[in-house]
């Protein structure tokens, strides 16, 4: 019994430990979670030709991964594809400013991504966007802990 409410106390500092931490970097910088008037916000469209389809996205999901954990500036990279033709990608891309999107543009992980599927793309449209509701965005991150 005693193992018990020690594991529970545990898993319960735990749980406090990160919900105080999270609350913390919310307050503390919560206006990263917020549209800033600076804020850039895009959707890539990106067609791949299907048979680099594999090739191409296991480069994507390494660069993806590597610009939200290693720039700051970078809050989101969310690439995805369509249910019903995998050949359509899109990716939400949320920067904290234009510079941090053009350091972006700079860094190796991503010029390895643009070099090495240049062959694979068969169209790219960009599209810049405003969100409608910018305060709502704040709530997506906080809900990503769930």
């Amino acid at each position: 019994m005693k193992q018990s409410s020690n594991i529970f106390q545990n898993s319960f500092s735990k749980t406090i430990f990160f919900y105080l931490t999270f609350a913390s970097l919310f307050f503390t910088h919560s206006n990263i979670f917020a549209q800033k008037k600076d804020m850039m916000v895009r959707v890539a469209e990106i067609e791949i030709f299907p048979k680099y389809l594999s090739e191409y996205k296991a480069i994507l999901k390494e660069e993806s991964s590597a610009s939200v954990k290693l720039e700051h500036g970078v809050l989101a990279i969310f690439p995805m594809y369509q249910k019903n033709d995998s050949t359509q990608v899109k990716i939400l891309e949320i920067y904290a400013d234009h510079n941090a999107y053009q350091s972006h543009l700079k860094t190796p992980h991503f010029l390895k991504y643009k070099t090495s599927t240049l062959k694979m793309v068969k169209s790219l449209k960009l599209i810049d966007m405003n969100a409608i509701d910018p305060e709502s965005m704040k709530l997506l991150f906080m809900k990503m802990k769930e």
